[in-house]
């Protein structure tokens, strides 16, 4: 069984037994008197609610299905003689030399120090994920519905005129802004019609928009119970479609009768079409956005192919598209396990697509694959999959666990409670947080002023270009451009038939 069945991590849910039947992923044998410890006795008390998470808050969640095929379906090739990107001579030929610099951009170029981008995200540790991002070089992603986190957001006749939250959150990467990577605001439906594009360019400074089609664990637009009918007049405000209506009168005489169901706030489904988009994006750049990006997901792959295509045609810069194995975002629990194309097969169509559109002279734009990525050996295995046409590899889950570990251990040490393992290396924030060193080169002696948990953002992409290094290196490729499908080694049959494009 590939599925987890009926218990999960993010529900906190589990099995009575430990033995189950494999089709459903019950216990074999239900007995009366059990008190439901797995999703079905939870549903059976908590109802409409258990399709989501009951978990959510300071905390991200992820699919738990076991794929049939994934990268670890494959192994890195290696090589032994000369050298692709340096002369081929044992004093260029060293993993010093492996150039992982990557540029993409249509109307305005964008210089990254390494393939990775930080995927949209607002919860959480925000402020260092932003601000690590910045730091080791790299572009990342303000989430969908930020506006939603603001005490002091303003809105006027369906229009937001204050969001000075987007200030703090755009600084948390532009005061450490080098001249790599960018801060990119995403925008949701709702987003939209109120204006935080607008507001977001023309007030705060932003430079790049990030439309949203979709990403992987949440293949529709979250529903969140409401707790009171005040609450869902002002989710309703800010454009949501609220159920049942808090502003009839038939709801409000329920709701002071106490016979009113509960209240329900959903974020409304894209409906963008060519035209549509294409005025949209001239309407944007028109208001001073630099760069427009796209985030897409594993859907039907006629509408991933129309979405490569309107991006083509509209010079859009970047798309990431979300596999499913990943999570983070507020998603029901089945549909986070249960749907959408896994990443590796998600990325195989993407590739096929481009390639149609190269063979048509048309361009493409630049491609990030995101969605359960890690370790470097996964992304080096994303980039020779990509086979020269993906230029990122989205770590979201990852980055900001780094983020609240650096912030944690960083706090216990000021605390005087180092953990264990690190007291060797130790007593102070500069003795115990490595790469230290390689901030104060770049931003000089005040970055031991930095927050750890920037620091340990940093230091976890660090990890990641420092090993991705060693496997090109490895592969005799000294420039990270150059990595492709011939850099793999297929462990299955079903791996192998995946390589062939």
């Amino acid at each position: 069984m590939f599925s987890p069945g009926v218990q999960s991590g993010f529900a906190a849910t589990k099995n009575r037994s430990e033995f189950l039947s494999p089709l459903s992923g019950m216990c074999s044998l239900c007995v009366e008197g059990c008190d439901g410890p797995c999703d079905i006795g939870l549903a059976a008390v908590m109802g409409a609610q258990t399709v989501y998470p009951l978990t959510t808050g300071a905390n991200q969640i992820a699919s738990e299905k076991k794929y049939p095929l994934d990268y670890s379906s494959f192994n890195i090739n290696g090589r032994v003689f000369g050298a692709m990107g340096v002369p081929a001579d044992m004093d260029h030929a060293e993993i010093f030399n492996v150039d992982l610099e990557t540029t993409y951009g249509t109307l305005n170029k964008v210089k990254m120090t390494m393939p990775i981008m930080l995927p949209a995200l607002i919860k959480m540790n925000w402020k260092d994920y932003f601000a690590g991002a910045a730091m080791a070089g790299i572009t990342c992603v303000i989430g969908e519905d930020a506006k939603a986190k603001d005490p002091n957001l303003k809105i006027v006749n369906g229009r937001i005129t204050e969001f000075p939250f987007l200030a703090e959150i755009l600084d948390s990467f532009n005061q450490y802004y080098r001249g790599y990577g960018q801060i990119v605001l995403q925008s949701n439906v709702e987003d939209d019609q109120l204006g935080v594009p607008e507001i977001a360019l023309e007030k705060y400074g932003a430079k790049a928009i990030e439309i949203k089609f979709g990403q992987s664990a949440k293949g529709t637009q979250p529903v969140r119970k409401i707790a009171d009918i005040e609450t869902a007049r002002l989710r309703k405000k800010m454009g949501e479609i609220v159920r049942p209506d808090p502003d009839d009168e038939k709801t409000i005489d329920a709701y002071s009768k106490g016979v009113c169901p509960n209240f329900y706030a959903y974020a409304k489904l894209p409906q963008w079409d060519e035209q549509k988009l294409a005025e949209r994006i001239s309407a944007l750049r028109k208001m001073g956005a630099e760069n427009i990006y796209f985030k897409m997901a594993g859907y039907d792959i006629k509408d991933i192919e129309r979405v490569i295509r309107i991006a083509s045609a509209e010079q859009v810069d970047m798309i990431t598209f979300d596999g499913a194995g990943g999570g983070s975002g507020y998603s029901p629990s089945e549909m986070m396990n249960e749907w959408s194309l896994p990443t590796v097969i998600l990325e195989n169509e993407v590739n096929k697509i481009t390639n149609m559109l190269k063979l048509e002279g048309k361009p493409v734009p630049a491609i990030t694959m995101t969605g359960g990525f890690v370790s470097e050996d996964q992304v080096f295995k994303a980039l020779a999959m990509g086979n020269g046409q993906v230029q990122a590899v989205g770590l979201c889950r990852s980055a900001m666990a780094a983020a609240m570990t650096g912030k944690q251990v960083g706090k216990m040490i000021l605390e005087g409670k180092t953990p264990e393992r690190y007291r060797k290396y130790g007593k102070t924030i500069e003795e115990i947080f490595a790469d230290l060193p390689d901030l104060r080169a770049i931003y000089g002696l005040e970055a031991n002023q930095f927050s750890t948990g920037a620091i340990g953002v940093f230091s976890y992409l660090n990890k990641i270009a420092f090993g991705l290094k060693h496997f090109a290196a490895l592969n005799r490729k000294f420039d990270v451009s150059l990595l492709d499908r011939s850099d793999l080694i297929a462990l299955t049959r079903d791996a192998k038939e995946l390589l062939i494009l």
